[in-house]
């Protein structure tokens, strides 16, 4: 779903979040010639206490439309809110403060101007003792990502089924030009991804909030914080691995820019078959796998992380004799040190690979798997209903549109081989 336009005084407004509290208001006011004018109810209710912090503001209208809300704090000051897509209601753009007065005024507008207006006054609850579920929302701000980034937002601990979509509906997307997705969870509930039913168009600028802070997740837990971030997508750039031919094809805005020999995992650390995203890019790390079952330390260069599991595309001195010929990896797959460099100036985060014909699949959420199913079987995984009229498109010739280049993400320590 997208977040519209921010407005401070006057909007449009919010469905009934899951957590405010208190009985419903209404009013209805009969209107000359029979006409009446329109049913109105608001939430939080008036006098309503323990609101959580993540509290909306939410409407129901009968015969009219809201035409403006105004909220303020207990010191008059005015509440930013942002409208929901569907009308529903109006988000703080901040999440509230604890143990505070808030007021909000509500006026709807019906047939020849007649108006109805409700006004409530709520009180937050205190700061929640409740542990927090660490969110890590793996979208930066200021960056060029590759037209296959998913927004991917992660939990730990995961988030359990019957509250997912509490969770989803405080995660919003806006893409300008318009270009509209879904979420999508992985079974444990550890990860959420966003993505269209098609890659993002070149130029496409991406905002994200995870407005999580303060949120009541089931019985045991809240949202740790409001995160916020716009980013723009570069140019299109795919990368096809082809176990048979042991080459890799670089592929730029549909025209091949060149290909490379490589040497894949060795039979014992198969690398995985399937559609992944460039994760991270280090122009040095070290691998260590000390304590696994085939341990060792490595320093590497050029290194493009594929998958949580410590799969790489990266430089290989060590295998050039192999590349194009044999597997001998740990899983990663090896280029030249020229070869490796070459690619580092040609890819960014979120940058498409398609690995092909090797012994194992690629695992659920084993990096940002969201484009390693089709796209009816992503929409399955949305928590909340998916418009029927988001479908792929017909193929096209893509866009040569623009902007270069790719930043590293900060990330977990590596492994890979």
């Amino acid at each position: 779903m997208e977040l519209r336009g921010r407005l401070a005084l006057l909007a449009v407004t919010v469905a009934a979040a899951p957590l405010a509290l208190g009985a419903c208001t209404s009013d209805r006011k009969a209107g000359p010639e029979g006409r009446a004018a329109p049913e109105l109810v608001v939430t939080p209710t008036e006098g309503a206490n323990d609101v959580p912090i993540s509290g909306e503001i939410g409407t129901v209208v009968k015969h009219g439309q809201v035409t403006a809300v105004r909220i303020t704090d207990d010191k008059g000051g005015t509440v930013e809110a942002e409208p929901r897509e569907d009308g529903s209601g109006w988000v703080p753009s901040k999440t509230l403060q604890p143990k505070k007065t808030y007021t909000v005024e509500v006026t709807a507008t019906g047939e020849k101007g007649k108006t109805t207006t409700r006004k409530t006054t709520f009180t937050t609850q205190p700061k929640s003792s409740k542990p927090a579920i660490t969110s890590t929302m793996y979208f930066a701000g200021n960056r060029t990502y590759g037209t296959a980034m998913p927004v991917t937002v992660d939990f730990d601990p995961p988030i359990p089924k019957e509250a997912r979509a509490d969770v989803q509906r405080r995660l919003f997307v806006k893409t300008d030009p318009p270009q509209p997705g879904t979420w999508s969870w992985v079974s444990d509930g550890s990860q959420v991804y966003y993505r269209a039913p098609d890659f993002w168009r070149p130029g496409t600028t991406i905002t994200v909030r995870a407005a999580l802070e303060g949120l009541p997740i089931g019985k045991e837990h809240v949202g740790d914080a409001d995160r916020r971030a716009t980013s723009k997508i570069g140019r299109q750039v795919e990368l096809e691995i082809d176990n048979a031919t042991k080459q890799m094809s670089v592929i730029q805005d549909g025209k091949l820019l060149k290909k490379l020999p490589v040497s894949l995992g060795k039979p014992s650390t198969p690398t995985s078959s399937g559609k992944m995203v460039i994760m991270e890019k280090h122009d040095f790390t070290t691998f260590d796998t000390t304590g696994s079952a085939d341990p060792y330390v490595v320093d590497v260069e050029d290194a493009q992380r594929l998958t949580w599991g410590g799969e790489f595309i990266h430089g290989a001195p060590w295998s050039e004799g192999d590349q194009g010929y044999t597997n001998v990896s740990h899983g990663c797959t090896n280029l030249s040190a020229a070869n490796a460099d070459w690619l580092m100036g040609v890819t960014q985060v979120g940058d498409l690979v398609t690995v092909k014909g090797t012994e194992v699949q690629l695992d659920e959420g084993n990096g940002w798997t969201a484009w390693n199913v089709s796209w009816d079987d992503f929409a399955k995984g949305s928590a909340l209903p998916v418009p029927s009229g988001l479908k792929p498109a017909p193929a096209q010739a893509p866009d040569p549109g623009a902007v270069a280049g790719g930043s590293p993400e900060p990330a977990p320590s590596a492994s890979g081989g």
